[in-house]
């Protein structure tokens, strides 16, 4: 995928306690939980439940927020279509843990199984 810069600037800048709400109402209105949501977003991003609070509490932009992630080693099993782009062929990073992070939630709020998600590597 080929962005223009101010297309990732403007996700860099997007502060991520604005959109948090979102993935919850998103989730819970499919009847997922929120200790589901926080469970993909720490697998993603390393982040606890307190550090998650703290950030959002801060009012982090996206680029903060996945600057200090420790991203999970099996990101690179996320694959598929979100936003109309495929996750895999994104350039920027950036924007591409982004849309890791909004593809995890839409597969919880499509009723995916927790084990499916929260992706394992395949035995070798």
């Amino acid at each position: 995928m080929k962005d223009t810069s101010h297309h990732d600037e403007r996700i860099a800048n997007m502060k991520f306690f604005s959109v948090y709400p979102h993935y919850v109402t998103k989730v819970e209105k499919k009847g997922r939980s929120i200790a589901e949501l926080l469970e993909v977003i720490e697998w993603l991003t390393g982040y606890n439940e307190s550090k998650l609070n703290e950030l959002i509490d801060t009012q982090v932009t996206f680029e903060t927020f996945f600057k200090n992630a420790t991203l999970h080693p099996n990101v690179y099993l996320i694959k598929g279509v979100i936003c109309g782009y495929r996750v895999e062929e994104i350039e920027n990073s950036l924007t591409q843990q982004v849309r890791y992070l909004d593809k995890l939630v839409d597969e919880l709020a499509k009723g995916k199984k927790m084990e499916n998600i929260l992706r394992k590597a395949p035995k070798k």
